[in-house]
């Protein structure tokens, strides 16, 4: 497996739930800024006027809780890549490596005016080739 793209998340006081651990639907929106952190890294046009991307699906398998305060990161991976579409996969560990939550995004690039699929821009098909799984 080549290295997935890694980046810290940052928690803060109202991820929390009644419980003290970070409400469920937070992972989401860590999943999504981890997304575009790593799309930004492509230095390339990975959204255009005419092109971008929408989730078609999500996938989160909750392992353990991850209570505040906490040190966790996303880690990003390709699963499979298609002509219209990437499987990117998803971890959210600790920094001491426990791991709570893994899934998957596929993430579909669509012509904005017809909302119909479109070929995954060069930049991304490169990008997601580095980060692709064995």
């Amino acid at each position: 497996m080549s290295t997935p793209f890694r980046t810290p998340i940052h928690l803060r006081w109202s991820d929390l739930d009644a419980f003290n651990h970070i409400n469920n639907a937070r992972y989401l929106t860590f999943l999504e800024q981890a997304r575009i952190e790593w799309f930004a890294t492509i230095g390339e046009d990975w959204v255009t006027d005419t092109a971008a991307p929408v989730v078609a699906s999500a996938t989160l398998h909750f392992k353990r809780p991850i209570e505040y305060p906490a040190d966790v990161f996303v880690e990003l991976f390709t699963e499979r890549l298609g002509t219209t579409s990437v499987v990117i996969g998803h971890r959210i560990v600790a920094a001491d490596g426990t791991l709570h939550c893994d899934g998957n995004v596929v993430a579909v690039w669509v012509e904005r005016r017809s909302g119909k699929p479109t070929p995954l821009p060069p930049a991304v098909r490169r990008a997601s080739e580095r980060i692709q799984t064995v």
